[in-house]
């Protein structure tokens, strides 16, 4: 096989080579070819090399580490490999042809060595040995059965691997998930009034309904609402009881961060949006859709097939029950098209049977519903009953006098054992490569605060230590820099600090939002004809990732008094 696709995946692999062994024992080994001609180190992580591909020089993975990923995925999600009566057996090495190995031995180095005495690499000079390698697995040839066994087989994780992840995500929610906040209690998580009624009619439908029925599942509520503690909770349950789900998003962060936590076996249940482009139809029995206001008009991106189709469509079409989570007010940036009305009219012309249902009880913002409702209100997003924003003990909001002030109030918090991060509207140029010292470029200014965005996923040359945008939420080393609303979606902070820049701004005069794109970088937004209301619905995002308080400095003065003007003791 050549460029064979991972199921369930964008990613494929180079070559697969089947036959049998000496044995008659049947065999798979797995290849990747790589044209570089050499390599160095790179400070940030001990799986990566640097090396020239796509035009410069770039941080990738060692091919040993990216080929034994490729295996490892393979074997716990195609039944050929892992089935109780004679499974194929796997294998796999790179092949680097044009690279001297020999007389170059970064490849080789020590903090490569776990990975590289389980999937060898071989380079120019060593085509005698990639020829034993092949050969003493599938040197008996008769690979075509074995090819044609693996191409019947069902493409869906292992019970295994189902088990492991469901134990992974449960000690999780039991009070160590940091990524929802640092829950402090122990024990199951309690699923409360409408939460649990969504769960209960998901798991229903997942065990009693016929095979031969498609059904949606959308679950609207507001930021701090329990939405992807619901999902998560799910994914768990169906995986323990052996039913094919798949947790998908739209945003890497969120995706990475969570593959992160619940351990790289998880890649194969943890899913983009743009996954399920080509699937079987009903290839997945619940297909558990995270922040699906995220979704795309289509699926056009270069590793990604497209179908022609709407991307909602290529989702509805891969799953049997499909449970979308959704926020109808967190669309920020062109091209996000998913809302309830847009999916549930998807459903219903594709013949599902539609459920709906509100989650409206406030986990987050010291579980005050009247808060983000006030955040909504003051923004102009929806008329709401609260139009002031009293103080209370659950909840703090202060508005400080600079940013300088903004962001020691987060440090003393997290010095104290808290999470917290600083994040700001996307007033300010992001530059994507490190500065010679291996530090990132301080892009955000207010007066003499500068600070760096936090890292783009390909930024090169950074030092050890700065942790990649996907896992800036996460890692301790974010409280260095300043996030935007795409590295912060999703995310909850004990402490949330916000910078309110000058691309929206309250005018007294008319009682009106007004945006200003000259003022804005997000190169995603500033073109839109709906740039107010997708940078009102970026600032509403910011403005609710805090669950104990919410620090703010505003640069636009009128804008900060009309928020003052809102606020009472």
């Amino acid at each position: 096989m050549v460029e064979y696709k991972l199921p369930l995946s964008a990613k494929r692999i180079d070559v697969v080579i089947y036959g049998h062994d000496e044995q008659q024992q049947k065999q798979a080994v797995i290849i990747e070819l790589k044209q570089w001609e050499k390599c160095n180190f790179t400070d940030y992580d001990s799986d990566y090399v640097l090396t020239w591909v796509g035009g410069g020089n770039r941080q990738v993975l060692h091919p040993s580490v990216q080929v034994g990923n490729y295996l490892y995925y393979l074997k716990e999600n195609n039944s050929a490999f892992y089935q109780e009566t004679k499974p194929i057996q796997l294998s796999a090495c790179s092949y680097l042809h044009n690279y001297s190995i020999s007389s170059d031995q970064i490849l080789l180095d020590t903090r490569f060595q776990d990975a590289v005495e389980r999937f060898p690499v071989y380079g120019a000079d060593d085509r005698d040995e990639l020829t034993a390698f092949i050969y003493n697995r599938v040197g008996a040839g008769e690979g075509m059965s074995i090819l044609d066994e693996v191409e019947h087989s069902k493409l869906r994780p292992s019970k295994k691997l189902l088990k492991q992840v469901s134990n992974v995500i449960k000690q999780k929610l039991n009070g160590e998930l940091q990524l929802f906040g640092r829950a402090k209690a122990k024990g199951d998580y309690i699923l409360l009034d409408e939460q649990l009624i969504v769960y209960d009619t998901v798991m229903s439908l997942a065990q009693k309904a016929k095979p031969k029925d498609k059904y949606a599942i959308i679950v609207k509520g507001g930021a701090g609402t329990g939405k992807s503690v619901v999902g998560l909770q799910l994914l768990a349950d169906l995986t323990a009881l052996d039913i094919n789900a798949h947790y998908a998003t739209g945003s890497r962060s969120f995706t990475e961060t969570l593959r992160k936590i619940l351990g790289k076996d998880s890649t194969s249940l943890l899913k983009y949006f743009l996954s399920y482009g080509d699937v079987k139809p009903n290839s997945v029995d619940v297909l558990l859709m995270d922040e699906a206001h995220r979704i795309r008009e289509k699926t056009q991106v270069r590793y990604a097939k497209s179908t022609g189709r709407l991307q909602v469509e290529d989702l509805l079409h891969a799953g049997r029950i499909c449970v979308f989570f959704i926020d109808d007010y967190q669309a920020v940036r062109k091209g996000e098209i998913g809302s309830s009305s847009f999916i549930r009219a998807q459903a219903e012309k594709m013949g599902c049977t539609v459920y709906e249902y509100n989650l409206e009880s406030q986990f987050r913002n010291g579980g005050s519903e009247k808060y983000s409702e006030w955040i909504d209100h003051t923004l102009h997003i929806r008329q709401t009953a609260t139009t002031e924003w009293r103080q209370e003990d659950a909840f703090e909001f202060r508005i400080m006098d600079s940013p300088h002030a903004l962001e020691q109030a987060i440090r003393d918090k997290v010095a104290e054992g808290y999470t917290g991060r600083v994040m700001a509207g996307f007033c300010w140029p992001w530059t994507k490569e490190a500065d010679a010292d291996g530090e990132l470029h301080k892009d955000v200014v207010v007066d003499d605060y500068i600070r760096p965005w936090n890292a783009d996923e390909n930024t090169q040359g950074m030092r050890r230590g700065i942790p990649k945008s996907q896992y800036w939420a996460y890692d301790e080393a974010g409280i260095d820099q300043v996030g935007c609303v795409y590295t912060a979606q999703g995310f909850e902070f004990d402490y949330a600090g916000v910078i309110f820049g000058n691309d929206l701004k309250y005018n007294p005069d008319t009682g009106e939002w007004e945006g200003f794109p000259a003022n804005s970088h997000d190169g995603q937004v500033k073109g839109s004809e709906n740039f107010v209301q997708l940078v009102k619905n970026t600032y509403r995002v910011l403005l609710g990732r805090g669950m104990k308080a919410c620090y703010v400095y505003f640069m636009d003065k009128e804008t900060e008094r009309y928020f003052r003007s809102r606020v009472r003791r």
